[in-house]
């Protein structure tokens, strides 16, 4: 693996760090299955992209794409709370609306500049000449873009990091965790329980549509198919690091959930480059494949192993 090929993986890796943050939210903490996050990661992106192409300030452009995740969060939430929607079902009817949102908004930008006569959707926006948060630091022959990009998104992934486990050591975050822990107990304790569901799905969706801002800026362009499978990757970093770094403490379970996604990539890119895994055919084309058999060896492996020492302690 050449040196490149894993900056890009890191980078990768620390920007679904964020979108992991996310999920860790919704179904660690709050014990809510939430499919929005394939709609709310494409719906970052689309507003970003949207706010790069006609010009505007691309930080105010991932601000107002994490805005737009936290809405769709809320209106899941919203859904399962006042309408008594069940929480899966309700996160179903939002990603499925979100993808049509995503086309629309994805299309939008090309009828604002006047480059088509009306308003229609589109699967995807070219960025290439937008100016980006890693514009001013890049080199114009673009040798440093490798080294700048990571950093960057390492600072974000800090950040947020660091306010989350403020936040959750407040009285608002507490009420969140006792919610997720025993909802009829928090209810009885005289918790919110309802305002309380809908605003940690605002936190958690919002980090996640901060992710896919961050990864259209990265990547030159925005694709209403860059959602498609976003809850699985964050569930396997989740996985994969709660199994390889165990915690009990909220702030190194959420560092753990940083190691996992950064851990995942690199596994993928190790993956996906390896000549033996080449030569019988896996290619990029497997990715999905690949995530399920890494989910499956971090949630069997540790149990095997606690196993397996303790039938060699009882040998001895």
């Amino acid at each position: 693996m050449s040196f490149e090929f894993f900056l890009g993986s890191l980078e990768i890796g620390l920007i679904y760090a964020l979108v992991s943050l996310g999920v860790f939210i919704s179904f660690r903490l709050l014990d809510f299955p939430d499919l929005t996050a394939d709609g709310s990661f494409p719906l970052g992106g689309a507003i970003c992209g949207l706010c790069l192409y006609i010009g505007v300030d691309p930080w105010t452009a991932i601000i107002l794409g994490t805005f737009g995740g936290c809405i769709a969060g809320m209106i899941t939430g919203w859904l399962y709370v006042k309408l008594n929607i069940l929480q899966l079902l309700a996160s179903i009817i939002v990603m499925i609306a979100l993808y049509s949102v995503n086309l629309r908004i994805l299309g939008l930008a090309p009828y604002i500049m006047g480059e088509t006569p009306r308003m229609a959707g589109s699967p995807n926006l070219a960025l290439l000449d937008a100016t980006t948060i890693f514009s001013p630091f890049i080199n114009a022959d673009y040798t440093n873009q490798y080294i700048v990009q990571p950093v960057m998104i390492l600072g974000f992934v800090i950040v947020f990091w660091l306010l989350l486990n403020s936040f959750l050591n407040t009285q608002k975050g507490l009420a969140l965790r006792a919610t997720g822990t025993n909802a009829r107990m928090a209810k009885s304790q005289g918790i919110p329980t309802g305002g309380t569901i809908i605003l940690g799905m605002a936190i958690s969706n919002g980090l996640i549509a901060l992710g896919g801002a961050l990864f259209v800026q990265t990547q030159g362009g925005a694709d209403i198919t860059i959602g498609v499978g976003t809850i699985v990757i964050g569930l396997a970093s989740i996985i994969i690091g709660e199994s390889i770094f165990p915690a009990k403490r909220m702030w190194a379970i959420t560092l753990s959930v940083i190691f996992g996604s950064i851990l995942y990539r690199l596994f993928i890119a190790i993956a996906l480059g390896n000549e033996w895994l080449q030569s019988i055919g896996i290619g990029t084309e497997d990715l999905n494949l690949i995530t399920a058999v890494l989910v499956v060896l971090a949630l069997v492996l540790p149990k095997q192993l606690k196993k397996w020492t303790h039938r060699q302690g009882k040998a001895a």
